[in-house]
């Protein structure tokens, strides 16, 4: 097949690439070029009648008719991106997906993501928890300050509460690295502190059965919150008004008179309600199925919610085994 002839003043140029075939066995041309009929006469073009080709048969040329590619059967290619589907594709340097990539295995892998960070930090808390209160328990001079003056947990309390108010009610302390980092490490020192404090006033063998009963008891919810069908995520009111009620017949039963049995009630009530706690802060980090769940952003906040159902376990448990081995 035949090219078509070059232009005027084209003649030195490269040809141009060649087109795919149209409807009448044709070459697609280029888009015309209009030329003066009086600088160029005599050239073959078409004179006053806009849009047409040259009449010279056996070129190749359309005769009358553009036939454009995708009436050629040649798939149509869109530039515009305004037009063109988020889904195909990816933005640079964005949470969007990847072509191919879907919507769902993003958010199971920036959960998953989350779920990691949330229990690397808890099991750092835990760590130096038991670190500060095996520090007062076996090294006999500091249990015997610390048993003789009770400003250490006061002080420790103080502190502890600041931080704890901070980092619940204000969003920057919680989201913003390392603040959030600096504020957590000051609370779980803190608390370690604080149940230092009390573990010296039990005997040793009482704490290591607490903390047994403890490690046991929140693997099992735990693992009992990533299997149920149950979405504990809807009952957070009820588990707040319970915890108010809980809060005030403690604040009661500081007033009257305490025995031993008053002592295994109040403690097994608060492991129940925090071992429900245990699961509802679960399911809310798990996502997915359940009604309610954190954002990914707040692994500070889930992993505080975590490490605080934990410690009330442990306390509450380690009141009624202390209740338990006393006269």
């Amino acid at each position: 097949m035949q090219q078509p002839p070059p232009y005027p003043g084209d003649e030195g140029q490269k040809p141009f690439p060649p087109y795919p075939p149209n409807a009448q066995g044709g070459v697609y041309p280029p888009p015309p070029v209009y030329y003066p009929p009086q600088q160029y006469p005599g050239m073959g073009y078409p004179q006053q009648t806009g849009m047409g080709y040259p009449q010279q048969p056996g070129m190749g040329y359309p005769q009358q008719q553009t036939v454009y590619p995708e009436q050629a059967g040649f798939p149509q290619t869109n530039y515009n991106s305004a037009e063109m589907p988020k889904e195909s594709y990816a933005y640079v340097g964005s949470d969007e997906p990847a072509p191919g990539m879907g919507l769902g295995f993003s958010d199971q892998a920036v959960r998953r993501g989350f779920i990691r960070k949330v229990y690397g930090i808890l099991m750092c808390q835990l760590v130096v928890t038991a670190a500060i209160i095996a520090t007062f328990m076996f090294v006999h001079p500091v249990k015997m300050y610390v048993q003789r003056n009770m400003w250490v947990y006061w002080t420790s309390f103080g502190v502890m509460f600041v931080c704890l108010i901070s980092l619940a009610c204000c969003e920057s302390v919680r989201r913003k690295s390392p603040t959030n980092f600096i504020f957590l490490g000051l609370f779980t020192m803190c608390e370690g502190v604080m149940l230092g404090t009390l573990a010296t006033f039990y005997d040793v063998d009482a704490v290591l059965i607490a903390v047994g009963i403890t490690a046991g008891v929140s693997l099992a919810l735990t693992l009992f919150a990533f299997q149920t069908k149950w979405d504990f995520t809807a009952c957070g009111g009820m588990l707040c008004a319970v915890l108010v009620i809980f809060i005030f017949a403690g604040i009661i039963m500081a007033i009257l008179p305490q025995n031993k049995w008053t002592m295994i009630g109040y403690g097994s009530l608060g492991a129940l309600i925090f071992s429900l706690y245990l699961v509802y802060d679960t399911q809310l980090m798990l996502g997915g199925k359940h009604k309610y769940s954190l954002s990914p952003e707040e692994y500070v906040f889930a992993s505080l919610n975590l490490y605080l159902d934990v410690i009330n376990i442990f306390l509450y448990i380690l009141m009624i085994v202390g209740a338990s081995k006393s006269n």
